[in-house]
């Protein structure tokens, strides 16, 4: 029998979309679990909240933003653990095991994957997705991760100032200009693409000097409710930081890849973890290092919840972070495989794709 090394991704802010998860929960048992598991958790129905088109920017609200992507990326690991039963996993395997028990839909093929077995090894999640790494991971039950992005969320958006805008420019070349404009590096998400923030007259400045110093390189502006993982998150983080410390935090059962480090977290050092959570609010989102130890790692990736795309409702959405790992794939010599599960579509190929 062989054993298949796995890892986990998950999207963070900017995957979450008018529909969110409405096609899952109409057909998986285990997902409508997870999703009354969450209303229950925060105080109101984010089921309701996802679906409903005649409100859709509530859901782009950075509040309801994080507990949404949340709740929608569990929901998708359990309906894919349902879905391909225990056959396919090793006894590390399954991650977020609360509610796994469920049919998927009223279907569990318990026989798939009889000749291998697969572990996972892994996870990583781009800022709030970090949080469901660490829930796939044991080291937050589920309802408590829910309170604490609810939380952070809301900090966020209050105290949040600042834009954002994404340069297709590297890390130096970048932390240059933002060196010279009072705008900070936010994310490292590919060698060639880094996402600063700022005030908007500050980063208005920043890309006309861009315009002289690099002509050939595009920029866009992102959607969001502020600077995030800049300074000017620092208020939103000290707050935060009095979340954190009340929040129990387990040992982990594999590896979860630190955003503020680019490494591994420490396995049974809750406090370096909180400290490290708190900092991610402020400093870099380290998401191309996260990436290439996970391709390292991993004879498969599975990415779990979110969607992009400009058509509406589930199907119509792409993984979101397929183009970040299709070319981080791309500079290895043996790539891993990678799977996708963010809607119900997905879900049925990757159970394909496993199972072949």
């Amino acid at each position: 029998m062989s054993t298949r090394n796995i890892a986990y991704l998950f999207p963070g802010q900017g995957a979450q979309y008018p529909g969110l998860g409405a096609d899952l929960h109409a057909y998986s048992a285990v997902a409508r679990d997870a999703y009354a598991e969450a209303a229950e958790a925060l105080g109101y129905d984010i089921g309701a909240l996802c679906f409903d088109a005649a409100d859709a920017e509530k859901i782009h609200l950075t509040r309801h933003t994080q507990p949404a992507l949340l709740t929608h990326s569990i929901a998708c690991l359990r309906a894919w653990a349902a879905e391909v039963g225990d056959g396919g996993f090793g006894d590390r395997g399954r991650g977020d095991g609360d509610g796994g028990d469920g049919d998927g839909g009223d279907r569990n093929d318990g026989d798939r994957g009889r000749d291998s077995t697969a572990t996972v090894v892994i996870a990583a999640g781009h800022s709030l997705g970090e949080y469901c790494a660490l829930v796939s991971a044991g080291a937050l039950d589920f309802a408590q991760a829910l309170r604490l992005v609810k939380r952070r969320g809301e900090l966020m958006g209050e105290y949040g100032r600042g834009e954002m805008e994404a340069l297709m420019l590297d890390f130096a070349a970048a932390a240059d200009l933002a060196g010279r404009h009072h705008c900070g590096v936010a994310a490292r998400n590919l060698p060639e693409q880094t996402v600063l923030g700022g005030a908007a007259h500050d980063l208005d400045a920043l890309l006309r000097d861009m315009a002289a110093r690099h002509p050939r390189k595009r920029s866009a502006r992102l959607k969001t409710e502020g600077a995030f993982h800049t300074y000017h998150m620092l208020d939103a983080a000290l707050h935060f930081r009095e979340t954190l410390a009340e929040a129990e935090f387990k040992p982990l059962r594999f590896g979860v890849l630190s955003n503020f480090t680019g490494d591994l977290h420490d396995a049974d050092d809750a406090d370096a973890l909180k400290s490290r959570l708190f900092l991610q609010l402020f400093n870099p989102v380290l998401w191309y290092d996260n990436l290439t130890k996970a391709v390292a790692a991993a004879d498969v990736l599975f990415e779990f919840g979110g969607g992009l795309g400009k058509g509406d409702g589930p199907d119509a959405k792409r993984p979101a972070l397929e183009s970040m790992v299709k070319k981080t794939r791309a500079g290895v010599d043996s790539p891993p495989d990678y799977l996708a599960v963010n809607n119900v579509r997905t879900l049925m190929e990757a159970a394909r794709a496993f199972a072949a």
